[in-house]
């Protein structure tokens, strides 16, 4: 609780008397949230209607990944905060160092991002660089907020040109970070947010091979996340070459079982149905390539027979969604 007035005090002192309600949200939201959850009570965050990013994951529904609520300031409702305000809050997430402060500045700034017209004056205000400077903080808390924050602002087009300066360093971020830590689920919402459409694809070339390690070793929030970027890659002809080049583990091969996660077993199906529909269409290209073993091609595609062997037992998967896949898949190969 010290510590917690002290940051009240220090925020009070860099933003003056006019920033009293954002100090309050910033200092006391921690402690005022903690009550509201010993007393069974929460709260949400509005998804707002600034989505602006188009829906894209070839085959499934849902492709762009916005952050989750964070929890904020204990009410059970959240509004936008007005210009005045945001630049407050930004100015001082710029200012200080101490990393209470600048988690509950990326919080609110982080909720506020998840309406359209904030996004834009978040932008304006030169937030995206600001936000994007914390992801060097050592402390993970700060850099889970920034990339939620960053996620968030990343369902603007116009945010996507400007961010993408950051896509190679949210790649370290993410495959560095301990396995299955929210700041490594956090980079993969991000990364599947800016692979939505086409243009930046290429600039995370370098890292497929650690997303299909992530794949492979992952818990199921992480495999689901990881394959939604693998999804959006895939849906794109261009990454194709890549996908197929890329060394991944045998034991992804375990992916392909009856007893799967149906959510992970469908985003797998598709992901081998798109590449199937990609070669299809350049057949020609692709037949004069040649993939080394332990390559995703010689896993699919290569002498073994093990991969058929697995389609052919999920062609009576008791799912129809499953069996629609697999004999669509089957129909190509």
């Amino acid at each position: 609780m010290g510590r917690t007035l002290e940051a009240g005090w220090v925020a009070g002192l860099v933003l003056g008397a006019g920033a009293c309600y954002c100090v309050y949200r910033l200092a006391w939201g921690k402690e005022k949230s903690r009550k509201t959850a010993a007393a069974g009570g929460s709260r949400g965050c509005p998804t707002g209607p600034g989505r602006t990013l188009p829906l894209r994951e070839a085959g499934l529904p849902v492709v762009s990944s916005p952050s989750p609520p964070a929890e904020d300031d204990g009410t059970k409702s959240f509004s936008p905060l007005n210009t005045q305000c945001l630049k407050k809050v930004i100015c001082l997430l710029e200012s200080t160092e101490d990393p209470l402060i600048r988690e509950r500045a990326l919080i609110t700034l982080g909720n506020s991002a998840a309406f359209s017209v904030n996004q834009d004056i978040i932008r304006n205000l030169d937030g995206l660089s600001i936000i994007g400077n914390m992801l060097k903080d050592p402390n993970p808390k700060v850099k889970e907020k920034a990339l939620n924050a960053l996620n968030n602002l990343s369902m603007n087009i116009q945010n996507q040109r400007e961010l993408k300066v950051y896509i190679s360093q949210i790649c370290e971020e993410t495959i560095s970070s301990p396995l299955n830590s929210e700041v490594q689920l956090a980079g993969l919402r991000l990364l599947t947010n800016m692979t939505v459409t086409n243009d930046y694809q290429h600039l995370i070339a370098n890292s497929v091979s650690d997303l299909f390690g992530l794949l492979s070793l992952g818990n199921e929030n992480i495999k689901i996340q990881t394959l939604k970027v693998l999804l959006n890659l895939s849906a794109n002809p261009a990454m194709t070459r890549e996908l197929l080049s890329v060394q991944v583990p045998s034991s992804l091969i375990s992916l392909f079982d009856g007893k799967m996660e149906k959510e992970i077993l469908l985003r797998v199906l598709t992901l081998f149905a798109n590449l199937n529909d990609n070669i299809k269409q350049k057949e020609n290209s692709f037949a004069q390539l040649q993939f080394n073993n332990g390559s995703l091609f010689s896993l699919f595609y290569g002498e073994s027979t093990e991969c058929t062997e697995k389609l052919l037992s999920l062609a009576c998967h008791h799912d129809i969604n499953v069996k629609e896949k697999v004999a669509k898949i089957l129909t190509i190969l």
